[in-house]
């Protein structure tokens, strides 16, 4: 018995062609990672994929030194530096080797002898990074979220950071814990840098904050394969002579991101989502469109009784990762079996912690929510 039946998929419409009417069939998508894409953003893929622009290739198969593809990287970069406001002085590139890559390449390049690197420690992702700059220089923990079991993001306010300061470095969004600072610290002249893979371009920030943010593609920002990386140029000219080449951050700025060959259709497709997000109203439709989707399930947990226990503070809930559990395992279990049954995927909370979370990126449509919404009340009803 699995109670109310729900659509399986989600039944999407659009024209193509001389106006022939198809529908795409689509999950309730709600993976971590890599995660939902905008369907408008896959069928202009799908209708490019063998043919681009009408040169007789994809643009998987021409070089990454041709016109098209100069074409491709260079309007990317534009839409980037747009939506956010980037001001001169900071460049755009496109890397390779996800954020876990930049753990390191962060303090190679910044972490200079006789300085510290501070880190906010909010959980999984923090802590992955805080271990790899360990390797190469000394760490400061300026202030942790381990006492609150990492359910509630440090208060910045007061920090207090030494003239020997090489940077600070925070997680904007914990994926696995469901935590997002909602505000960022004033670090004077030490240097700010963000880890933003899990909810970049989903609201409106101030790069002038910051002075360097890098991000994994493959939750906000399109497929894995590239990460983005917006630098301020005269923090990484003075990385030292000894780092090899492809781990300079100045080799890539002086080449524009085309040192070596680029994930060229990674790159494409993230093009592609950048103009379904400006066509969309920009980083504040994003965040008013994300902030209605998330309400509708935390208000189901709030309502609750108990029945669903959001895990992070109220004041920290992230509009991308809602993190919840249930009274037991078993009960969970059932969740995510009669969930899986009614076409919702990726509700399965990360295997470090368990539990339920359902991931709500910018391409997650409302309707997705809604429907988990509906179907968390319908279970609550036979299982409360």
């Amino acid at each position: 018995m699995t109670g109310k039946a729900f659509p399986v998929i989600i039944d999407s419409y659009y024209i193509r062609g001389e106006g022939v009417v198809e529908m795409s069939k689509r999950a309730y998508n709600f993976n971590a990672g890599p995660a939902a894409l905008p369907l408008e953003v896959l069928q202009q893929a799908q209708s490019e994929l063998v043919d681009y622009e009408g040169i007789g290739m994809s643009i998987m198969e021409v070089s990454h030194r041709s016109k098209e593809y100069d074409a491709v990287h260079a309007e990317t970069q534009d839409l980037f530096k747009e939506l956010l406001n980037i001001p001169d002085g900071y460049k755009v590139l496109f890397l390779q080797g996800g954020a876990s890559t930049q753990f390191a390449m962060i303090p190679m390049n910044l972490l200079a002898d006789g300085k510290v690197a501070h880190y906010v420690h909010t959980g999984s992702w923090a802590n992955k990074a805080i271990k790899e700059a360990k390797l190469f220089g000394e760490v400061n923990v300026a202030a942790s979220a381990k006492d609150n079991e990492f359910t509630k993001v440090p208060d910045l306010s007061g920090l207090s950071l030494g003239s020997d300061a090489a940077y600070l470095h925070i997680t904007s969004n914990e994926t696995i814990g469901g935590i997002q600072f909602k505000q960022f610290p004033a670090t004077g002249n030490v240097p700010l840098v963000a880890d933003m893979s899990s909810d970049i371009l989903c609201r409106p920030v101030d790069v002038n904050q910051f002075d360097f943010i890098y991000a994994g593609a493959q939750k906000n920002l399109g497929p894995s394969g590239v990460t983005v990386a917006i630098v301020r140029e005269d923090l990484v000219k003075d990385a030292p002579d000894s780092l090899p080449t492809m781990m300079r951050y100045a080799t890539h700025i002086e080449g524009n991101s085309l040192y070596n060959t680029p994930p060229v259709f990674s790159v494409y497709m993230v093009g592609l989502v950048l103009k379904w997000i400006k066509t969309n109203g920009g980083l504040t439709a994003m965040e008013q469109r994300n902030e209605a989707k998330t309400k509708l399930i935390y208000d189901v947990i709030d309502a609750s009784g108990g029945f669903y226990k959001g895990v992070a503070d109220q004041g920290s809930r992230s509009t991308m990762n809602i993190t919840f559990r249930m009274a037991d395992e078993d009960m969970e279990k059932r969740f995510l079996q009669e969930s899986a049954a009614q076409g919702f995927v990726g509700l399965k909370g990360h295997r470090s912690v368990g539990g339920l979370r359902a991931s709500t990126y910018n391409a997650v449509p409302h309707e997705a929510c809604q429907a988990l919404a509906d179907f968390m009340n319908d279970y609550q009803k036979r299982n409360g």
